[in-house]
C-alpha cells in the first residue's frame, strides 16, 4: 500500500500520472520505443513540449497575453541567476522571506545594487513582512510566494509600477491569482508539478532585451523563446510528467477546483494544530500560513519518539521539518489527497488520547 507522502519535494504525484509515465518509459505512443530513448527532436516529443507549454499558459490564464512558457533546467536556483542576468541593469528590489529569497538575493548582487525592501529574518522567517515600499526606479521587484522551509505564504502582492518577478516553485497551480500581474514567474517542477529536472518559466516578452550586458546563450530567455525551449536537449521525462500532471489538473477542474481541495486540507490540519494542546504552530500569524507546507512543533519535545512512532506506523512519510527549523512539516501539494491529511489528523488525535 502506498504511503501518505508529505515530502516537501520531490513532491507526491497523482497515481494516474505515475501509471502513464511508467508505461511511456517502456513504450511511448505505441512506437515500441521508450520515451527516454526517442529523439527530443522527433514529432512525438516536440508535441509533448508544445502541449506542456501551452497548457501551462492556459491554466494561468495567460494565453495570447504576450507571455511565453519555457521548460528549462537548473531548478529555481538557476533562475535566481537568470532573472538578474536578463533583467537587472542597475538596481532591483527583493523581499526576503526565507532561505530561497536569501539565495536569490546573493545571486542578484553579482549584477547590480539590491534593495532589500523588507525581511522576516529577524524572527527566523516565521512571518511575511507587510507595508513595505518598492522603489519606483527599480528594474524589477522579486518575491517568493511560498516558503517551503518555514511554512509561510504571501496572500497579497504589492501594487508596483516595476516588473513583478515571483518564485512560485512550491505553490504554482495551487490557487487562483491574477497571474497577469506578474511579468516573470518561475517554478521548479519538483515541488508541485512533476519530478525533479525541469523548471517552468513564464515570462512576458516585453520585459526582455533591456539590459546592456551580453548574456550567454544558455542563460538568455530570448534564446530559449526563439528555440521553443529546445535550444539544448530538454529534460524529456520531467517535461512529459509535468504535462501529464497539467492534464490531470485540467481534468480535476483546473486551479479553481484544486484550490477548494487545498483549502479543505489546510483547514483540517491547521484546525487540529490549534485545537490540540500537544502541538504548536511555527508561523506567527494565521494569515501568513501556507496551504502547501504546514509547519508545527511538539509542545513537549520529550514526546518526540512516541509521536514519530505513531505517524510512521500509520504509513506516513516525509513529516520531519527542515533542519534549520526542526519540528514537523506537512507538505500538502496538489496531488496529496484529503484522505492522507485525515490520516495525519487522526494520528495527532490518537497521540493526544494516549498522552
Amino acid at each position: 500500500m502506498k504511503k501518505h507522502n508529505f515530502s516537501a519535494g520531490p513532491c507526491v504525484l497523482p497515481q494516474s500520472v505515475m501509471q502513464k509515465a511508467s508505461e511511456a518509459v517502456v513504450n511511448f505512443n505505441g512506437l515500441n520505443l521508450s520515451l527516454i530513448e526517442i529523439s527530443h527532436r522527433s514529432k512525438d516529443f516536440v508535441t509533448v513540449m508544445e502541449s506542456a507549454r501551452e497548457l501551462a499558459l492556459e491554466h494561468l490564464g495567460l494565453q495570447n497575453k504576450g507571455y511565453k512558457a519555457l521548460f528549462l533546467q537548473g531548478g529555481a536556483s538557476m533562475e535566481f541567476l537568470m532573472t538578474a542576468y536578463n533583467l537587472l541593469e542597475k538596481k532591483a528590489a527583493y523581499l526576503n522571506t526565507g532561505a530561497w529569497s536569501d539565495k536569490a538575493i546573493k545571486e542578484a548582487k553579482t549584477f547590480g545594487e539590491i534593495v532589500e525592501v523588507a525581511s522576516s529574518k529577524d524572527h527566523n522567517f516565521n512571518y511575511i513582512p507587510k507595508n513595505y515600499i518598492v522603489p519606483s526606479d527599480a528594474d524589477y521587484f522579486h518575491c517568493t510566494s511560498n516558503n517551503t522551509i518555514f511554512g509561510t505564504q504571501m496572500q497579497d502582492f504589492p501594487e508596483t509600477n516595476v516588473p513583478l518577478v515571483c518564485d512560485m516553485s512550491s505553490d504554482i497551480f495551487s490557487r487562483q491569482l491574477d497571474f497577469s500581474r506578474f511579468d516573470l514567474i518561475y517554478a521548479g517542477a519538483q515541488k508541485n508539478m512533476g519530478p525533479a529536472g525541469t523548471t517552468l518559466v513564464v515570462v512576458k516578452e516585453a520585459i526582455l532585451g533591456k539590459v546592456s550586458r551580453d548574456i550567454p546563450s544558455m542563460l538568455n530567455y530570448k534564446v530559449h523563446i526563439d528555440k521553443d525551449s529546445m535550444f539544448n536537449t530538454p529534460a524529456v521525462f520531467p517535461v512529459y510528467v509535468s504535462l501529464l500532471t497539467l492534464e490531470w489538473l485540467k481534468e480535476k477542474g483546473g486551479i479553481p477546483a484544486i484550490e477548494k481541495i487545498n483549502t479543505q486540507k489546510a483547514d483540517l490540519l491547521y484546525s487540529e494544530i490549534d485545537r490540540n494542546p500537544l502541538f504548536t504552530g511555527f508561523v506567527a500569524n494565521e494569515e501568513d500560513r501556507s496551504k502547501m507546507n504546514a509547519t508545527f512543533n511538539l509542545a513537549d519535545e520529550g514526546h518526540k519518539d512516541r509521536f514519530d512512532t505513531l505517524w510512521k506506523e500509520a504509513g506516513i512519510n516525509g513529516l520531519n521539518g527542515h533542519r534549520s527549523v526542526g519540528g514537523y512539516r506537512a507538505s500538502m501539494y496538489n496531488a496529496l489527497t484529503l484522505e492522507s491529511v485525515k490520516v495525519l489528523v487522526d494520528v495527532m488525535k490518537e497521540f493526544e488520547r494516549k498522552a
